[in-house]
């Protein structure tokens, strides 16, 4: 099946946020946000903007009927500054006017007097300062501190990972109106629509029952809705509360950028310890996490990053430590991956730089420690069907890598300003949220007198293609044609509690909630067309929207089935309820079974320097991917391909910057740059390893959001590997993302180089 969306987005049909037909009487409203990243506010006047034509009012901290509350995990997130502003970009108050352009220069009117005091935006000085968002974690197996010892080889080094700006298309926004009897209904662009209920609830000192949240589809959220769009609805609803009216708020993307959080960027320190023969004895590593200002979703990002440390190796003695640092950048938030490419990078340079250190090849060490059916992760889980080995054997053999290595040595043997590197990355991800509570899921089913079906789940589409899977489950449960069933939004009032659209759970929570409600409904379908013929229930299927009994045609079709259920006052109404089976986790003890499964995949990446200016091209990626026993191939071939540049750019050029005061100076298109078409691999090729997939996925199809991220970690080493084959006096760094301007010093480090006459 194809994605059903395809043609909605070419034909421009789609609905998203600020498509929805605007109410008469709609306010605009613009947040007023804190000009430093620390301070104490001293005095705001808002006397020009109040008067400015259009304006209808300016709301602050001082409006909010509830709390002015919107942390999640922590409570520690305003959502209007009181007496101190935290970061750059922080909102202080709130402009509604008439239109959103009246508001926007209101905005320019209001002044603001703030003392402003110590700025911290490294996290390995907070951490100094004892500035952190909740007390350090540690997962450990082994000990590393009796094996050091023992070890023939033991190297020691940083690495640090920059953030990352989502940049989804659409930016934040949210429109928010009044219905009778003092209900709310909000329409979010929100990766997590229970979430906006809960937190605008909160604020606005109502039940969740009076918070209705409505969402068709996002443009794009990679992490950065699933709890960030909260304020701005949240806002929104504010506004419709106070003023009896509609308010709508959309940034615009320069505010986005500066107010939003981005991915986590951490600093590292490692050890590690090998064998004789490359075994990793021992892994120590301490993780510094640039939390921002306030919690968001650091706790669990941290989280993960320690659950991710070890990658796809075994390491029997290993101490990893996260620091979650608070710091006075906007608090950071949720990424595709969510802290287990910080952790991977991590991993990966250890080995890289032992790799180095001993002067063989990397891919001998990742290769000689790959996991194993047996192993023990260091937060207890016990490996079962690890595909990492085959994965990697697959991919060896396959994509012929002897053979390229031959041509890539051949090619920089013969061009002396242009070299060619290769590396290999494997991955292993974890599939579940880590906070078990979350794993479960709900969805709404109605088949209608006519025999056409409504299906409402917790699942947001934000082009990941969540929906088409969804009408699979229930088209093909009642082996109906697609077009007669309908996805509704995702709304809090028909399937309420959900859980974000998040962790690469999505399509396995809401699809097995989904077919648990579709069989319900089968079952008693069965019975009803038993009676019709006679016969025993256990003799009777459903096929090609007719009734067969005993394997043969009965003569009745799908609507004449549901006719007759209909009028002899069967439920055609279902509910169904998941919740992920097995996965536990003990944070007291660091150690259980966090995960339904794990997604593993290897990637071949090869790249081609030009030595003379530091830029690159990537000539191939070629990646054998654990799809399980994939539902659509063609979606799950998109999200490998995106993951996969996502990540690359992540690696490679794109480079977040805020500088000493806490000021965000990449703050546009203009000076934030982002793989386009001439960034992207030349040729990516993808085969699915052949396998016999999972049972806790939904029809055995495991998930691709996340995983494919994790290969774009190999673009960092095959740059590097470019570089050290012209410059063997380079000294590898561990510093993402390597940017062309790195690269050229990388070239010309410690050597003195004649291009005259090029």
């Amino acid at each position: 099946m194809k994605n059903i969306d395809s043609k909605g987005h070419v034909r421009g049909e789609s609905i998203y946020l600020d498509d929805i037909p605007v109410q008469i009487g709609t306010l605009h409203g613009e947040i007023f946000d804190a000009p430093c990243a620390h301070g104490k506010i001293k005095n705001v006047d808002y006397s020009q903007a109040e008067q400015f034509p259009g304006v209808v009012r300016i709301i602050t901290f001082k409006d909010i009927p509830g709390e002015n509350q919107i942390g999640g995990i922590i409570p520690d997130e305003p959502l209007f500054a009181e007496d101190e502003v935290h970061f750059w970009g922080m909102p202080v108050a709130l402009i509604i006017a008439t239109s959103e352009f009246i508001a926007r220069q209101a905005k320019k009117l209001i002044k603001i007097d703030i003392e402003e005091l110590d700025c911290i935006v490294d996290p390995k000085e907070a951490r100094e300062k004892g500035s952190l968002i909740f007390p350090p974690r540690t997962f450990k197996i082994g000990d590393v501190d009796s094996v050091w010892e023992a070890c023939e080889h033991v190297f020691e080094g940083e690495a640090d990972s920059e953030g990352q700006e989502h940049l989804y298309i659409e930016t934040q926004g949210a429109y928010a109106f009044q219905m009778e009897n003092g209900n709310i209904r909000i329409a979010s662009s929100t990766q997590g629509p229970t979430a906006v209920q809960r937190t605008a609830a909160r604020v606005l000192g109502v039940g969740m029952h009076k918070i209705e949240v409505d969402v068709t589809r996002l443009g794009g959220g990679f992490g950065g809705k699933e709890d960030q769009a909260t304020s701005w609805a949240v806002m929104a609803a504010l506004g419709a509360h106070l003023l009896k009216r509609p308010v709508k708020i959309v940034l615009h993307r320069m505010d986005d950028m500066c107010m939003t959080g981005k991915r986590h960027p951490y600093r590292s320190d490692f050890k590690i310890g090998l064998s004789k023969d490359f075994k990793i004895k021992a892994y120590q590593v301490t993780f510094h996490q640039n939390a921002g200002a306030a919690a968001d979703l650091s706790p669990a990002v941290m989280e993960r990053t320690l659950f991710h440390a070890t990658n796809s190796y075994h390491i029997p003695n290993v101490t990893a430590t996260a620091y979650s640092c608070k710091t006075h950048l906007p608090p950071n938030t949720a990424f595709r991956g969510f802290g287990g490419p910080q952790g991977m990078f991590v991993i990966e340079s250890a080995i890289a730089k032992a790799a180095h250190e001993l002067g063989i090849d990397a891919s001998r060490i990742q290769e000689r420690n790959l996991l194993k059916d047996g192993d023990e992760l260091p937060y207890g889980q016990v490996m079962e069907h690890a595909l990492a080995r085959k994965t990697w054997a697959t991919a060896h053999k396959k994509f012929q890598l002897e053979a390229k290595r031959t041509d890539i040595a051949d090619f920089n043997q013969k061009n002396k300003y242009i070299k060619k590197g290769l590396a290999i990355q494997p991955v292993c991800f974890g599939i579940s949220f880590t906070n078990t509570s979350m794993n479960n899921a709900r969805a709404l089913v109605h088949i209608y007198s006519d025999g056409s079906v409504g299906v409402s789940t917790g699942a947001v589409e934000m082009g990941q293609g969540v929906n088409t899977k969804m009408l699979q489950v229930a088209a093909n449960a009642f082996s109906i044609a697609p077009e007669k069933v309908k996805l509704e939004t995702t709304n809090t009032t028909r399937v309420a509690n959900t859980s974000p659209s998040a962790a690469s759970a999505t399509a396995d929570l809401n699809g097995k909630a989904l077919q648990i409600a579709c069989d319900k409904l089968l079952t008693r379908l069965k019975e009803t067309a038993a009676n019709m013929v006679g016969a025993e229930v256990s003799s009777i299927e459903l096929q090609d929207e007719q009734v067969y009994c005993n394997n043969k045609p009965a003569g009745i079709k799908w609507e004449k089935l549901i006719q007759t259920a209909f009028l002899e006052r069967v439920c055609l109404t279902e509910n169904g309820h998941y919740a992920t089976p097995v996965i536990h986790f003990d944070k007291t003890k660091e150690k259980g079974h966090p995960f339904a499964y794990h997604v593993y995949g290897t990637a071949i990446l090869v790249v081609t320097v030009d030595c003379i200016r530091g830029i690159y091209t990537f000539d191939s990626v070629e990646i054998v991917h654990d799809f399980g026993k994939s539902m659509n191939e063609t979606i799950d071939l998109g999200q490998i391909e995106g993951g996969l540049v996502q990540g690359m750019g992540w690696m490679t050029m794109e480079e977040l910057k805020y500088n000493s005061n806490g000021k965000l100076l990449s703050n546009a298109l203009s000076t934030y740059k982002i793989p386009d078409i001439y960034s992207v691999p030349k040729e990516i090729k993808v085969e699915a390893l052949e396998t016999e997939g999972h049972e806790m996925a939904i029809r055995k199809s495991k998930a691709v959001g996340e995983p494919p991220l994790m290969y774009g970690l190999g673009a960092y080493f095959a740059i590097q590997n470019a570089v050290k084959a012209f410059n063997p006096n380079y000294q590898p760094k561990y510093h993402a993302p390597f940017t062309p301007e790195k690269v050229l010093l990388g070239l010309y480090e410690k050597v003195n180089v004649s291009v005259s006459g090029i």
